[in-house]
């Protein structure tokens, strides 16, 4: 089966850091166990490069806007690198392919009748490039930027987004759009029944962005040009990626723009909507907001090079459940690390695989003492519900199984008696951690991958997923082997 995951794409006023790892990390985990399944996902991230704010930013640091933009955009691919994130598809808001996308589109909008051209006063923050109201004024200030925002009196090109929020509540309500979780799809719901205004597809005296195809006066409101990259990367891009999206990763700071205007905008195109909306908090870093002037920013190369890049994806994606609200613990890093990576997966692979070399095992197959089935139960739901955490607790639930094993059996003196049962409590461990190691790669892909490789199992990777799920699936003959430090302690 065929999947569309996408996350927003990233502006490119700042360098990447763990906010943006978090969302990304998230979609390329899904990514990595639709695969695992015998499933194939297109997955799509990319880098939003036009706007006021953009230009602002490029000229304060003495470049043309573009140049600008290629390098942070480089930046953001860098870091996806290093953590081990495989996209499909990355995408710029500056490629050609999108700006000629960005245009066709509005241009069935408008033949469709879906928009007009009004003039219109309001309060404009130029960090969030969005209009706001007063009542979301704190103080008098953006909440999001702590600053007053301008008063903007411009004639723009408007979308008439009240012909369809009633189709669109209905859509969500009926389940044809699923917003997940269910505190994003009551936020939804309360959105469509207060009084949203239309919304303008269109600036003045912003030169930094696409042009209107048939006004070049104008230019095209950032969200809206942002919004249409699912779009121009797939259905109108020699149809690479399957339309419509399976799943879109958003936080919840942008939960309007994705729910409302986005599927808005395809209903009057004539275009199918997005299956799944996936909406995750707001986060801090020890208990306060990420800042550059706190200098507490987190910048996923940073972890990458201390923890590795599978200690980095671990310690990014396991901090709170994946759609809540929650705080970064940064002075835990090391403990957890250490906890549920060194000593935890690592020192169980390395502590089995070197008492097995040492000795003349014979591997025999064993009943299933841990309830593989079950586990295995659990895990496929909590990826199919994006709970990584609980993916997480049944793997570690797992080790610690193992790890008593290890001592009730006193391994290391079993292993010199040659019996039936050193036989059969060896592949025991060694099959547990064969499928260890199947439930943690679209986490931890290269730990998964090294102890597949260090039981002989490199070259069923591939192998059919419901099979690989079975007890037993481990060879008696299996090559064994002590591998690499997985995961040296900090």
């Amino acid at each position: 089966m065929k999947f569309y995951l996408t996350t927003p794409i990233y502006y490119v006023n700042a360098k990447p850091h763990i906010g943006h790892a978090y969302t990304t990390l998230a979609s390329d985990i899904v990514s990595r166990y639709l695969f695992l399944r015998g499933d194939e996902p297109y997955f799509l991230t990319g880098t939003d490069e036009h706007g006021a704010k953009v230009e602002k930013v490029a000229k304060d640091a003495g470049k043309d806007p573009k140049e600008f933009c290629d390098e942070i955009s480089s930046e953001f691919k860098t870091a996806w690198k290093n953590l081990g994130i495989e996209y499909s598809d990355f995408i710029r808001t500056t490629d050609s392919r999108h700006e000629s996308g960005v245009a066709k589109f509005l241009c069935i909008l408008k033949d469709s009748g879906a928009l007009y051209e009004a003039e219109y006063k309001g309060l404009y923050c130029t960090g969030c490039e969005n209009f706001i109201t007063e009542k979301d004024l704190v103080d008098g200030k953006c909440p999001h930027h702590n600053k007053e925002p301008e008063v903007v009196l411009e004639k723009n090109w408007f979308f008439r987004l009240s012909d369809y929020k009633a189709k669109i509540k209905e859509l969500i309500e009926k389940g044809d759009i699923e917003i997940y979780p269910e505190f994003a799809k009551a936020e939804t719901l309360g959105l469509l029944g207060q009084d949203v205004p239309d919304f303008s597809v269109s600036r003045e005296n912003v030169s930094w962005g696409i042009p209107l195809p048939w006004d070049n006066s104008q230019t095209t409101y950032v969200w809206v040009d942002a919004l249409l990259n699912y779009l121009t990367a797939s259905l109108w891009n020699s149809e690479k990626a399957p339309w419509p999206p399976s799943v879109q990763f958003v936080g919840k700071d942008i939960l309007k723009f994705h729910a409302v205007f986005w599927p808005a905008m395809l209903l009057a195109a004539g275009l199918e909507l997005p299956k799944k909306i996936v909406v995750h908090g707001y986060f801090t870093i020890d208990g306060q907001k990420m800042s550059k002037t706190l200098g507490n920013v987190i910048d996923p190369n940073d972890l990458v090079e201390k923890y590795g890049k599978d200690g980095a994806r671990y310690l990014i994606i396991s901090q709170f459940p994946f759609g809540q609200d929650g705080d970064v613990k940064a002075e835990l890093f090391d403990e957890q690390y250490n906890a549920n990576l060194a000593n935890g997966i690592g020192n169980l692979v390395s502590r089995v695989a070197s008492v097995f070399e040492k000795n003349n095992i014979k591997l025999v197959k064993s009943d299933d003492p841990f309830d593989i089935s079950k586990a295995w139960e659990s895990v496929c739901l909590s990826y199919k519900n994006f709970a990584f955490e609980d993916v997480l607790k049944t793997i570690f639930t797992l080790v610690q199984a193992c790890d008593r094993i290890v001592e009730e059996e006193k391994i290391w003196e079993l292993a010199k008696t040659e019996s039936e049962k050193c036989s059969k409590v060896f592949y025991s461990l060694f099959e547990c951690l064969r499928h260890i190691s199947l439930m943690a790669m679209p986490i931890i892909p290269n730990a998964g991958a090294l102890i597949l490789e260090s039981l002989g199992e490199r070259d069923k990777f591939s192998c059919d997923f419901a099979s690989a799920k079975l007890w037993g699936g481990l060879g008696e003959s299996a090559k064994i082997k002590k591998p690499e430090n997985l995961f040296p302690r900090k």
